[in-house]
């Protein structure tokens, strides 16, 4: 049996690149080809930004009712449809159906918020008092224009939606630029969109593979009907864009890299925190950017905690994402695969436990793994791994606590364990990352919240009305009645 074709959508109509090219993406766990889509370029970046420009006044007068009945037809469309998305998430991503169906739920919900907020635009609006006689002042928002949303492979469903749920409800027209690694399922989100009707050119996909990744994105970012720009995944091509978004003077939104961090107080509820940190450092084989890749575990409790948490570990399913029983499936592919491995072995030849886990599995597959001693000297201690590893480091006292979460690059989410509430939301304060929990685990979720990091974390928010700041332009708009005296 053939894989199934993934094309752009382009001004409404399902295309293939002009050049004719594709290329294919393989299963991590079977290594089966499982889609062969079009290869964008240049041109198929420039045909897409155009589509947008186009639809943007027509799209843009809507009103906010209009736009709420479209998006709240997108997210029954998008939970019918599920159950087949969840399906190409595990061919093309390699997570478990129960992963690839949360996706679908929570950005259904997604679809609902925007949905909620079609009117945010209007009710923005603020009269500001002038010293000017007669002169009336207001501050109003309006839609942008052309939105690009880049969104990654790990959380698929949930993240190209986030892309262009808010944009498209402010009124704005949306490119998204899909992951090579998944493009039937991001095309699942704007096929959702399209069938709802919202119409041709209010939202496009655009499809490409790595090696022509360079090229669309700098199309993208440059065209001038380009407005705002939004990216998720990696700090490292996070500073890529957000130097081209410079270039151009592009306002950017940016969700990349994590090291989030548990502290867990020498008062915790250990049984609690080992069961956040499972959740929170296995979920989708540690491949989400919230995942809780470091435990700074107060001395005195570290090591109870460690054997708590390798327990649970041990105790986990690993291996085919199409088994109902499996639990922990493989990561994307085998260079994150071989990477990871990597971080686990440099920080056992540097002294480091191993736990649990540790082993090289087949097809991508590794076993949860907990990795006690921890120290600077390890690369898993600063370095992101984005798999299922969890290092733990041992903390004397609440004030070293937060000076080792803090000992990062990075800050996007936290979290805190402690039987003192306003000591853990004391502490949350002094931590430098755009998200902390107390008593819950780093990974979180959802859509009216603000969501984003600080430091190598990137800036902006997605989520909530904190996204009509990042999605419309604020402007200043004035009515003189009765004469003005100038001074000349």
């Amino acid at each position: 049996m053939s894989a199934p074709e993934q094309l752009h959508l382009i001004d409404g109509e399902r295309r293939l690149s002009f050049s004719g090219a594709t290329f294919e993406r393989v299963d991590p766990f079977s290594g089966e080809v499982v889609t062969v889509a079009a290869a964008g370029a240049r041109a198929d970046a420039r045909s897409a930004v155009e589509a947008a420009a186009k639809a943007f006044p027509a799209w843009a007068s809507t009103t906010p009712q209009q736009r709420a009945e479209l998006l709240e037809t997108a997210a029954d469309l998008l939970e019918g449809r599920a159950p087949l998305i969840a399906e190409a998430v595990t061919e093309e991503c390699g997570g478990t159906f129960g992963w690839g169906m949360f996706n679908c739920m929570l950005a259904a919900g997604m679809l609902r918020g925007a949905a909620a907020l079609t009117g945010a635009v209007d009710a923005a609006q603020e009269t500001i008092e002038s010293h000017v006689p007669g002169l009336e002042a207001r501050a109003v928002r309006r839609p942008a224009g052309v939105v690009v949303g880049m969104a990654p492979w790990n959380a698929p469903v949930i993240l190209s939606t986030r892309a262009v749920a808010a944009p498209l409800a402010f009124g704005n027209t949306v490119v998204l630029k899909a992951s090579e690694k998944c493009p039937r399922v991001h095309a699942a989100v704007i096929s959702a969109l399209h069938a709802a009707g919202v119409p041709g050119g209010a939202v496009n996909l655009l499809v490409h593979c790595a090696d022509d990744a360079p090229e669309v994105v700098d199309e993208l970012i440059a065209h001038p009907a380009v407005r705002r720009v939004s990216f998720t995944g990696s700090t490292r091509v996070g500073r890529i864009v957000a130097m081209k978004c410079a270039e151009h003077l592009k306002p950017s939104v940016l969700e990349l890299g994590g090291k989030a961090p548990m502290v867990v107080l020498a008062d915790a509820d250990l049984d609690r925190a080992a069961a956040a940190a499972s959740f929170g450092a296995f979920m989708n084989s540690g491949q989400i950017c919230m995942s809780t890749e470091r435990i700074v575990a107060d001395a005195s409790i570290a090591e109870a905690l460690a054997q708590k948490l390798a327990a649970r570990a041990a105790a986990l399913t690993t291996g085919d994402p199409r088994d109902q029983a499996t639990m922990v499936g493989p990561l994307v592919d085998g260079a994150s695969h071989a990477r990871v491995l990597e971080l686990v072995e440099d920080a056992r030849s540097k002294g480091a436990t191993v736990l649990a886990g540790g082993a090289n599995g087949a097809n991508n597959v590794m076993a949860p793994t907990v990795v006690a001693g921890v120290t600077k000297e390890m690369r898993l201690y600063s370095e992101e791994s984005f798999g299922p590893v969890v290092a733990i480091v041992a903390s004397n006292g609440p004030d070293q606590a937060v000076q080792l979460a803090n000992d990062t690059e990075y800050g996007l989410s936290a979290a805190v364990f402690t039987s003192d509430e306003q000591r853990g939301l004391d502490l949350a304060g002094r931590i430098e990352s755009g998200i902390c929990h107390v008593n819950s685990s780093t990974v979180q979720d959802e859509p009216p919240m603000p969501f984003g990091g600080v430091k190598a974390s990137g800036w902006g928010r997605f989520g909530g009305t904190a996204a009509l700041h990042e999605f419309t332009d604020l402007r200043w708009i004035t009515v003189q009645r009765g004469e003005r005296q100038y001074p000349i």
